[in-house]
């Protein structure tokens, strides 16, 4: 059989015509009689249809062949055998078949109760701490008396117990209040230096120097401070003495070298890193989408910081200062260091030119003196007091922080 294709000629109208083979002119070979192979004319009946794998699916070579090799679960067809209900065939129960690994949950659980178990303890460890202070210092609390609240005085020596924390209370607060009111502008400051200005690899060594703070012990700062920033600060103390003096709590006091003032610009620098690594952290949070929205509108650079950043780090920033706040509270030997303490008898006065003693300090310096159990109430009573501050401080930052997060 062939097909006649008119070739075009040379004005594209007329043309021979060239024989073209046919594709189908070999279509016998494959054929018998030009019948294709496996050719079943309609009426006659399938072969297959009448075996028992068709009438059952399961008995199929092809499903059976499924089953061995493929780890896939084979489910009985329920049409095949009526009254059966389908179950599941494990490869396991194939003598050829592949075996599935069994999953062990047993590191989850270990792993699980661990940590469990380490929050656990945790817990049970500060309450065991608030206990144990509470019943030592309770005693000693009923024994006072004068008012452990209001009362200045400190005497617990012999059966006569007369003391109170009003004074420990007023410097501890004092003291670390001026060292927030210091380092949290300084540390903000650093912060949005570090993440809005300076290029990465000079914000990089800037900040592990201002961490690196953190690492100094802090007997170090408080020798620091009694030889070297005290006298520094002296003539400074004593300008503002004299130019606020008329405000009590600018009224010079005592020696301008070992006063609260130069005890909060101590614990400033000591908390200064905690209160900058964690404010850089949440400022480099700030989406990136509403900085460059601003940036986009022709904002600069400042009012960029105080309509993105400066909003959306506002409660990271309060819970950093309220962390520093709790470090600068429990401060022990640079305080101790630094502070003079004041004649016993001597009327009180709240100025940040005076000298005092905080919890810390006058735990530590009276170590000495814990020989009886009353004495020893007295002291850790005031240690219950301080642990009472510090823990409602950090519950205050844990809250602002999840507000913040809300």
């Amino acid at each position: 059989m062939t097909d006649t294709t008119r070739q075009p000629g040379v004005d594209g109208r007329t043309g021979t015509v060239e024989p073209v083979a046919d594709p189908l002119a070999h279509a016998g070979a494959g054929f018998d009689d030009g019948v294709p192979e496996g050719y079943r004319p309609p009426d006659e009946p399938d072969p297959l249809a009448s075996s028992p794998a068709a009438a059952d699916p399961s008995l199929s070579p092809v499903h059976d062949e499924q089953a061995r090799h493929s780890p896939v679960p084979v489910v009985e067809h329920l049409a095949a055998k009526p009254g059966r209900t389908a179950t599941t065939t494990s490869p396991e129960r194939t003598g050829s078949g592949v075996r599935l690994a069994t999953i062990s949950r047993t590191g989850d659980l270990v792993f699980g109760g661990l940590t469990k178990a380490t929050a656990v303890v945790l817990v049970a460890l500060v309450a065991f701490v608030g206990i144990f202070l509470l019943v030592l210092a309770l005693p000693s609390i009923l024994a006072d008396q004068d008012n452990f609240f209001l009362s200045r005085s400190w005497q617990v020596s012999g059966g006569d117990l007369r003391f109170g924390i009003l004074g420990l209370l007023w410097t501890t607060v004092l003291s670390s209040v001026v060292a927030l009111v210091i380092a949290v502008p300084v540390a903000v400051g650093v912060a949005l230096c570090l993440t809005q200005y300076l290029p990465k690899r000079v914000a990089g060594p800037v900040g592990f120097l201002v961490e690196l703070l953190a690492a100094v012990p802090s007997i170090i700062f408080g020798l620091w401070g009694l030889t070297v920033f005290g006298p520094f600060l002296g003539p400074i103390g004593a300008w503002i003495g004299s130019t606020l003096g008329f405000i009590p709590l600018f009224d010079p006091v005592s020696d301008p070298k070992s006063t609260v003032f130069v005890a909060g610009i101590v614990l400033a620098i000591m908390v200064l890193p905690i209160i900058t690594s964690i404010s850089k952290n949440v400022f480099e949070q700030t989406p990136r989408d509403q900085t460059e929205a601003a940036l986009a509108l022709g904002a600069t650079r400042w009012e960029v910081i105080r309509t993105s950043v400066l909003p959306y780090g506002r409660s990271g920033v309060i819970s950093a200062s309220m962390l520093g706040l709790g470090r600068a509270l429990g401060e022990t030997i640079a305080v101790l260091i630094i502070l003079s303490q004041p004649a016993p008898g001597s009327a009180f006065t709240p100025s940040i030119f005076a000298g005092g003693e905080t919890f810390a300090s006058k735990i530590a310096n009276n170590a000495s003196e814990f020989d009886s159990p009353s004495k020893t109430g007295a002291y850790i009573a005031a240690g219950l007091v301080l642990f009472v501050v510090t823990f409602l401080v950090n519950a205050a930052a844990r809250t602002i922080a999840d507000r913040g997060v809300k």
